[in-house]
């Protein structure tokens, strides 16, 4: 499981920003994705759904936007990975842990990112072999608490906060540990828009 975690690792260290993007259809994203590449987004997540065409589309979003790396959000049952497969995704991020999936990401070679809640949970998956865990929902936990956790559990894998941010969060929440930050919803203003934008000018400066 690690081995396949490596290439997103190393990419969310040059840019520690995920954005996830919902539709049914996920080729009604096409207008969002090319306005977030332009800005210099490089991580994009597509939530699944069960669309008959969901892999398919999936698969025009990726020859269409060279520049970024597709992964599923909201990824919580097999055949959602076997979708994934096929569109053609290399990572997958799941709101729960459930090692069922882990081993079939693994089979098919997906990195998939499980989600986390407690102590427990983050121990679970650092038996499981996960080199990455996704926190969520962090907005309901503070951007202080995966500090907190180094010390009672000593190494922490690699953290992706997610789950109500938005940009103006992105800052803190990196400052206080946690490794990269997805955000979605909160894209849904002009104003959201050039708070990213700002902050991708930034972290290229």
């Amino acid at each position: 499981m690690p081995s396949t975690s490596e290439p997103l690792i190393t990419a969310l260290h040059h840019q520690p920003l995920l954005v996830v993007l919902r539709a049914v259809q996920p080729l009604d994203l096409q207008s969002q994705i090319a306005t977030l590449a332009g800005l210099g987004v490089r991580q994009i997540e597509v939530a699944w759904s069960d669309h008959p065409d969901w892999a398919l589309q999936c698969r025009s979003l990726v020859s269409t936007f060279a520049t970024v790396r597709f992964g599923a959000a909201s990824i919580f049952a097999a055949d959602a990975l076997d979708a994934v497969s096929a569109a053609g995704f290399s990572f997958a991020v799941s709101p729960v842990l459930d090692p069922q999936l882990l081993r079939r990401a693994d089979a098919l070679g997906i990195a998939l990112v499980p989600g986390v809640l407690t102590p427990s949970e983050v121990h679970q998956a650092r038996l499981l072999g996960c080199a990455m865990v996704k926190l969520f929902p962090a907005v309901s936990l503070g951007s202080a608490y995966w500090r907190r956790l180094a010390g009672p559990l000593g190494g922490l894998p690699f953290c992706i906060a997610a789950g109500g941010l938005g940009p103006a969060d992105l800052e803190e929440w990196l400052a206080q540990g946690v490794d990269a930050v997805a955000i979605g919803g909160a894209l849904n203003t002009d104003q959201a828009l050039q708070q990213l934008s700002q902050w991708l000018a930034t972290r290229r400066g």
